[in-house]
């Protein structure tokens, strides 16, 4: 086995937990079970700490009202018995950690009451999910793996890709009015005002980001040809309000 391979093969089993306790890993025995176990425990809070503050980060913003701060579910017995099973990066253990996220973000009482509150969380918990999988590192013409092809410089204009994984979810709130004041400073809740249910694809991009698109509206000319996307929206808003304040 190469220097290579071997590298690999330790940092899958820092990553996948069921690999961890196949007979592949144990035979080779290149480190203490325990020390194994113990290091990849610590990777996978880390790992998906960053993820829930990222995805997550609105219901973080509602955390003063909810009393639910969404990254506090890694410290319960419920993400502990997930452990055994987790693969970094992967959709299943995505949807898995996502689905223990909005269960308990779920148990809180806000109060006020929150009317787009299950818009949102179906929402942050789609985006995780989404972004989660493998990724196309090289493409024909472009060995090295660069963003913009060979030698070129990357444009931003990655495109959606419709791959496994690929969601439509339905919103009856306007989230992009609302976002982005989430994460501004406020007193009042925010509000996002009810509008006819909106159909938007979310995908990944080839980039490590996931991409929500409205596809279907009973107003579609309140976007642009019913194309605009969510998250352009949202950046759009908040640099306006930043611009404001």
């Amino acid at each position: 086995m190469t220097d290579r391979a071997l590298h690999d093969l330790v940092i899958r089993a820092l990553a996948d937990a069921p690999f961890r306790r196949s007979a592949e890993w144990r035979q080779r025995a290149l480190a203490d079970p325990e020390r194994v176990e113990r290091f990849a425990r610590f990777l996978a809070r880390h790992f998906y700490f960053e993820r829930i503050v990222h995805f997550f980060k609105y219901s973080g913003a509602l955390a003063r009202l909810t009393g639910r701060r969404p990254d506090a579910v890694l410290g319960q017995p419920a993400f502990a018995a997930l452990l055994p099973s987790l693969v970094l990066g992967s959709q299943d253990s995505a949807r898995a950690v996502a689905g223990l996220v909005v269960a308990h973000v779920k148990s809180g009482a806000p109060s006020p009451p929150i009317p787009y509150h299950d818009d949102l969380l179906r929402y942050e918990q789609t985006m995780m999910v989404v972004e989660a999988g493998p990724r196309v590192w090289r493409e024909p013409g472009n060995p090295k793996g660069l963003p913009g092809g060979r030698g070129q410089p990357a444009t931003g204009n990655a495109q959606p890709q419709t791959v496994q994984g690929t969601a439509l979810l339905d919103l009856t709130y306007d989230l992009p009015t609302v976002l982005p004041k989430l994460l501004q400073p406020w007193t009042a809740l925010p509000d996002a005002p009810a509008r006819p249910t909106a159909e938007y694809r979310f995908a990944r991009t080839a980039r490590p980001s996931a991409w929500p698109k409205r596809t279907r509206s009973a107003s579609p000319a309140e976007f642009s040809r019913g194309r605009e996307s969510l998250r352009g929206s949202v950046r759009r808003r908040e640099r306006r309000i930043g611009a404001s304040g």
